[in-house]
């Protein structure tokens, strides 16, 4: 048994160890090509974050869904290089919108070189992406431009917040289904479909993805409460400083509507003001993590990672279903 990708994923079958680590070191390759520059500074400024490292969770996927064709096809690598220059083009723009000062444990790019360089970092990663996706076929071209207006759509949704009258919950997780399932879901497209699997595998493998990438971002979410910046690569309670209210926050407030409790009201009046103070921060912080509301955001995160291991029954067993699902697991064992 050997570990491999994000979490701790363990790799019982040889064959398929070795198929995945050759596939993503061909893929680190890529990334470093990708984002090389006759310009130095640029070379580093969009190397930065590749060179930090990072879960590797989107091409992971590629190459375990290559596995239901073949996983040697020569477009199976290219498109998890598309797939995660698309993202981590979208870190960059993230970090900016958010004024995040760590990611992946060093300095964000707008922390050590301003904003706009930061956004042009990401749009370069950005035409790197569709550099190499142009060879893949129109296809795929169309796919990812797919993928990223829902991305593009879903961030709109979360700045613009829920239209009167609708649940926040509901419009929270359409939020996510855009922003961060669609490029998931994207990432076992391509790897089913470049390695000429079967169509009914895609479209498994594919609804797979976008729920999994749902139930990784709700544990995101548990993390940025829960967990210190050793374990989380970033700084903790950065959406919370922000007002971006993420699961618990939407579920305290639910519960507050709910139950009318003075406590839940508290927290809420105090997610409400001026969280740019340390001290108020740091209060927020620990108050929600001693909060129900904490363990609610958990159960939904379970709730869609078995939804994405529902979505596999159809396949057949082997090894790389065994993986697919044991991400399930980890995807929630990093919620706690």
């Amino acid at each position: 048994m050997t570990v491999v990708g994000p979490f701790g994923l363990s790799v019982r079958d040889q064959a398929l160890e070795a198929d995945v680590q050759v596939g993503l070191a061909a893929v680190e390759e890529g990334l470093l090509e990708a984002t090389k520059s006759e310009v130095p500074f640029i070379t580093e400024a969009a190397q930065h974050l590749v060179r930090a490292g990072g879960k590797r969770f989107r091409p992971l996927l590629v190459m375990l869904a290559a596995q239901f064709g073949d996983p040697y096809a020569p477009r199976v690598v290219p498109s998890a290089v598309v797939v995660e220059l698309t993202h981590l083009a979208t870190l960059y723009h993230d970090d900016v919108m958010d004024e995040a000062d760590v990611r992946r444990g060093v300095a964000s790019a707008n922390q050590r070189w301003g904003n706009s360089v930061a956004v042009l970092t990401g749009d370069f990663l950005f035409a790197r992406a569709s550099y190499i996706l142009a060879d893949l076929g129109p296809e795929a071209v169309r796919i990812q431009a797919e993928a990223f207006e829902r991305l593009v759509t879903g961030q709109i949704l979360e700045t613009a917040g829920p239209a009167e009258g609708r649940d926040p919950v509901d419009h929270y997780l359409d939020v996510l289904r855009g922003k961060t399932g669609s490029l998931v879901a994207v990432a076992c497209r391509f790897g089913a479909m470049m390695s000429g699997a079967d169509e009914t595998v895609v479209d498994v493998l594919t609804q797979y993805g976008e729920r999994l990438g749902v139930a990784f971002q709700l544990a995101d979410d548990v993390l940025d409460i829960a967990s210190d910046s050793h374990e989380s690569g970033k700084t903790p309670g950065t959406d919370l400083r922000e007002g971006i209210p993420t699961l618990p926050v939407l579920r305290l407030r639910e519960r507050a509507a709910r139950l009318g409790l003075a406590e839940d009201i508290a927290l809420c009046e105090l997610l409400d003001s001026d969280l740019t103070d340390d001290a108020r921060h740091a209060e927020a912080l620990h108050r929600l993590r001693a909060h129900p509301a904490l363990e609610d955001a958990r159960r939904d995160t379970v709730c869609y990672a078995e939804g994405a291991r529902a979505a596999l029954g159809p396949l057949p067993e082997g090894d790389a279903k065994a993986s697919l699902l044991e991400l399930c697991d980890l995807v929630v064992h990093r919620a706690g």
